[in-house]
């Protein structure tokens, strides 16, 4: 099959894009034919070796944890799905190897839900890596309710976007920060929109004299301590990007595959509670330059790589 994989560590000039082996279909998993990908930065920090200590990688390594596509053979021991069922997932494992930047991934059931019916299969490959890092970090962790006060950073990206939906589902009022030009996009999703950079903290203050109830960040460092700042006495605290959260009393998050909580965002989407934006889509060939765009930084919500296929391609071909 056709795929998108690196050899050796580095930045997207160590992508390649050509012929890998075809994937083996063990007990608990299904095959799965991509049709979308998203990519999110935690690929290309994976491929640049940020991750080498908690992750083995398994050389050629195929990026890429998000898909959206369609069941083409089940697992020995799979009842849950049959050929043809569309579907999204998070496909981790706990080492670098088979990933979803490719014609075909062999996907654990544990990795799995169904595709909405209301999102494109672009769409939905947005879903499972964001979806899944803000409901754990808003639902879960930071136990967001009625009447809270919510501080999101960086709130017009991927992770972003979807928290400040789940925020607002749960009847608490955000503040996002974003950059002037989403102002309005965050808007749109209910948030108080604040531009980040210096004099942050007396921008939030100035929206919530009184701290705020709960603080997700996802930027670390200085933003971080600024967060931790602003919290209301018994505030909650939770970060995706910085370990030094903890020492600050709060709760270090990384998304862990999840088929229930999967299935509880696909109702939301399906629900009209949450969207997933697409700012731009790449064909499969053009994984780098979509990883390019990633790493920027600046993106609204995802950035997708799509698989094309003929419409008289089918199981057999595999």
């Amino acid at each position: 099959m056709k795929a998108i994989s690196y050899r050796r560590y580095g930045g997207p000039e160590v992508l390649e894009y050509g012929d890998v082996r075809d994937p083996k279909v063990g007990p608990d998993s299904v095959l799965v034919k991509v049709r979308a990908a998203s990519v999110n930065p935690v690929d290309w920090k994976c491929m640049a070796g940020h991750l080498d200590g908690i992750l083995d990688p398994v050389f050629p390594v195929i990026p890429g944890w998000d898909v959206a596509g369609v069941v083409v053979q089940p697992g020995a021991s799979v009842p849950e799905y049959v050929v043809g069922d569309e579907v999204i997932g998070y496909v981790r494992e706990d080492f670098l190897s088979r990933g979803t930047f490719a014609e075909y991934v062999a996907a654990p059931v544990r990795t799995l839900a169904r595709k909405p019916r209301n999102l494109t299969f672009e769409e939905a490959a947005g879903l499972p890596l964001t979806g899944l890092t803000a409901y754990q970090v808003i639902v879960k962790t930071l136990a967001v309710t009625e009447g809270d006060v919510v501080l999101v950073h960086a709130a017009a990206g991927g992770v972003g976007s979807v928290a400040v939906q789940l925020a607002r589902h749960a009847g608490a009022r955000v503040i996002g920060t974003a950059s002037e030009h989403n102002h309005d996009y965050l808007r749109e999703l209910g948030a108080e929109p604040v531009t980040y950079g210096d004099g942050l903290a007396d921008r939030v203050r100035a929206l919530a004299p009184d701290g705020v109830d709960a603080a997700f960040d996802t930027v670390g460092g200085d933003t971080l301590k600024v967060s931790a700042e602003l919290l209301a006495p018994d505030g909650r605290l939770a970060s995706i990007a910085d370990g030094a959260v903890i020492g600050l009393g709060g709760h270090y998050c990384f998304v862990r595959p999840d088929a229930e909580d999967l299935r509880r965002l696909t109702q939301l989407v399906e629900q009209d509670v949450v969207t997933v934006h697409v700012s731009e889509t790449f064909p499969l060939e053009r994984a780098a330059d979509a990883y390019r765009l990633n790493a920027e930084g600046r993106t609204r919500g995802k950035i997708v790589v799509t698989v094309d296929w003929r419409a008289e391609d089918g199981p057999s071909e595999h």
